[in-house]
C-alpha cells in the first residue's frame, strides 16, 4: 500500500464512499476568501453535508477527484457558495444525475484521481456561479509558478472543518524533484504535478482545483498520510491537461 492519504473526505462519511484509504480535508494556513471571488468553486455534499470539493467547467458537469465517488442518492453539489451554512446566503443545490470516474483510475496508486459530475440541470449562471476554464492543450506549468488552492478542509492536520472557504497560494514544484520524494511508484509526472508552501490542502479539499492565472489546471488528489501540508512529501495534484480527450469526450457527448 501507499503511503498517501486521500486529500477530502469526511470521517463521517466514510461508510458511502467506494474507497477504503485514510483521508485528509481543509485548506492549512490560509486565509478566508473573499466572499463569491472563486464563482466556480463547488462542494460535493451527501445528505447536505460536504464530503470533497470541485468545480464547475460548463454549465452542466463538476470536476472532482476519482476517489470522491460516493454511491448514495442523496449526492449533490452546492454552487455559489461561501459560508455553506449561513442562513440567507444564495446557494444553489443540485443533484447529480451521474457520475464518471476516468475509465482508468486506479485507487490503490491513485492514477488517474479524475471525474466528473453530470448534474440533473443546467447550472443558471451569474456573478457568484460561473465555471473555469481548462487547459486547451497538454502541458506542464514551469516549476516556482505561484498558483492557488481554496477548499472547505481541515484547518490543520485532525484540526475543524472550515464552514468559510479558504484558500492559499501554492508554488509548483519540479517534476524531478517531486518524483525523489514520493518515488515513481507513488507519482507520476506524465499524470500528476505537486505543490508546495507553508500552507495548502488538507482533508476535505479533495477535488479542488489547482488555479494557476485564470484556469485550473490541477486537481487535488493525495499528500502524506500523518500530515497535512508535510515538509517531506508534498501535495500531489493530477494534471488536468494529461485528460483532455477523456474530458472532452465526456462533456461532448453529455452522458
Amino acid at each position: 500500500m501507499m503511503t498517501i492519504i486521500s486529500l477530502l473526505l469526511l470521517a463521517s462519511l466514510l461508510p458511502h464512499l467506494t474507497f477504503t484509504a485514510s483521508v485528509n480535508v481543509g485548506i492549512v494556513n490560509g486565509t478566508e476568501a473573499k466572499p463569491h471571488s472563486r464563482p466556480y468553486m463547488v462542494s460535493v455534499q451527501i445528505d447536505k453535508h460536504h464530503a470533497c470539493g470541485g468545480f464547475l467547467v460548463s454549465e452542466r458537469f463538476v470536476m472532482t477527484a476519482a476517489h470522491c465517488q460516493i454511491i448514495s442518492p442523496a449526492l449533490t453539489v452546492v454552487l455559489g457558495a461561501h459560508e455553506l451554512h449561513k442562513k440567507g446566503e444564495n446557494l444553489v443545490r443540485i443533484k447529480v444525475e451521474s457520475s464518471h470516474q476516468h475509465s482508468d483510475y486506479n485507487p490503490e496508486t491513485l492514477r488517474n484521481d479524475l471525474m466528473l459530475l453530470k448534474l440533473e440541470r443546467n447550472v443558471q449562471l451569474n456573478d457568484n456561479i460561473k465555471p473555469i476554464s481548462i487547459p486547451t492543450e497538454e502541458g506542464d506549468i514551469e516549476a516556482g509558478s505561484v498558483c492557488s488552492v481554496a477548499g472547505w478542509g481541515l484547518l490543520e492536520t485532525n484540526g475543524t472543518i472550515s464552514d468559510r472557504l479558504m484558500e492559499k497560494n501554492v508554488m509548483v514544484m519540479d517534476n524531478r524533484k517531486c518524483e525523489s520524494k514520493w518515488t515513481k511508484t507513488d507519482f507520476s509526472a506524465s499524470l500528476m504535478m505537486c505543490v508546495y508552501g507553508d500552507g495548502g490542502s488538507c482533508v476535505g479539499d479533495s477535488g479542488g482545483p489547482l488555479v494557476c492565472g485564470d484556469t485550473a489546471f490541477g486537481v487535488s488528489s493525495f499528500g502524506d498520510r500523518k500530515l497535512c501540508n508535510s515538509p517531506e512529501l508534498p501535495e500531489v495534484y493530477t494534471k488536468i491537461s494529461a485528460y483532455l480527450p477523456w474530458i472532452k469526450k465526456i462533456i461532448g457527448n453529455g452522458n
